[in-house]
């Protein structure tokens, strides 16, 4: 099922929430509406559930308009953070309850229900647990029967918020990769609300970046990653360092030197040099790099995090290095971005310049 968003606004109490956002969500597509708390993006997955409604602008289901239906109406699978499971129920029951509750002539008969039931407690590996109640459950577990739930009804689309926020770090990890399996063998158009970059990068075929309100970029995960449209983007997602540098005659200027980026035709101008902390070339000396002192040297996991002082400790980056790499407090670093981006800044001269490496 295709899912349009077309010029969508919500208001609450006059504030938007939501300002004019379009989007088009494929059939078959798993998307991933990625932001901070008060980007919209559960304002945004509210609306297309038929939870809340529009203020202005539409939403259709293939080509049919959505925007005043109920959830009923829209058929939707919709999957919460805390599981919303009924306690006094038991799995069997839980999964079957949104079948039970159709209306006679749409609603299956018993043995349908049950039959439906053990088919999906089989899909989500809980078999032999249909006699438990949600309270003799792990919270894995208990997610996995949320999901089965909303897949029992056949959804049209399928909505999670947030599905693994109340779960550690490991039962996630876990949950991903099936989430991921059953939604390749189910189909399921599905759209799942998260802050967390590394679950959205992970599972989703495109990513929504969403703040204050608006799309900042949609695209794969590999594009969002390696090819940030702004400079949101790429502070959000995954780690960066920026420097605030000027463009002159196609050469990218730190202060007063040169530091051997060619920014042949790019206007010249104020703007922000960004750059991952491992998209870097160490260099012994040179005429042309960022130089700066070691303020602070770590070691995470199987690499070295450092925080190198640039011009004078007036700016502060990180590297990450190779474990062996010396890098003692005091010490100078000379370095070079191999992939980078300016932004301009914002009111003075500058253009946008595409990702060079």
């Amino acid at each position: 099922m295709d899912v349009r968003i077309d010029n969508v606004r919500k208001e609450f109490d006059r504030f938007a929430a939501l300002n004019d956002v379009s989007l088009d969500i494929r059939s078959g597509e798993l998307i991933a509406l990625l932001g901070p708390s008060g980007s919209g993006k559960t304002t945004l997955l509210r609306l297309i559930a038929g939870l809340d409604f529009p203020t202005s602008g539409a939403i259709y289901f293939g080509d049919e308009e959505a925007s005043r239906k109920t959830v009923q109406e829209r058929n939707i699978g919709f999957v919460f953070q805390h599981y919303a499971l009924f306690r006094h129920m038991t799995v069997a029951e839980n999964i079957g309850f949104g079948l039970k509750v159709r209306p006679s002539a749409t609603r299956p008969p018993r043995s349908e229900i049950r039959r439906r039931a053990s088919e999906l407690l089989d899909l989500v590996q809980l078999s032999g647990l249909e006699g438990r109640y949600p309270s003799q459950l792990s919270g894995g577990q208990r997610q996995r029967v949320a999901l089965a739930r909303a897949l029992a009804i056949e959804p049209r689309v399928l909505l999670l918020d947030e599905p693994f926020g109340a779960l550690d770090a490991q039962v996630r990890r876990e949950l991903r990769r099936w989430l991921r399996e059953i939604h390749d063998s189910t189909g399921h158009t599905t759209v799942f609300v998260t802050h967390d970059q590394e679950e959205a990068l992970e599972l989703a075929d495109r990513v929504v970046v969403m703040s204050q309100g608006g799309i900042e970029q949609v695209g794969t995960p590999d594009q969002i990653y390696d090819d940030p449209t702004s400079p949101f983007v790429y502070g959000f997602i995954g780690d960066s360092s920026e420097l605030p540098v000027k463009v002159e005659n196609g050469q990218v200027w730190l202060e007063d030197r040169a530091i051997g980026l060619d920014a042949s035709g790019v206007s010249d101008g104020e703007a922000l040099l960004y750059f991952r902390p491992h998209d870097i070339e160490l260099l012994d000396g040179c005429g042309g790099c960022v130089a700066g002192t070691v303020a602070a040297s770590r070691r995470v996991a199987g690499m070295r995090r450092v925080e190198l002082e640039v011009g004078g400790s007036r700016h502060r980056v990180e590297l990450e290095l190779p474990t062996e790499q010396a890098a003692a407090e005091k010490s100078r670093i000379a370095f070079r971005p191999k992939r980078w981006k300016l932004f301009p800044i914002a009111g003075r001269s500058g253009a946008h310049l595409p990702r060079a490496a």
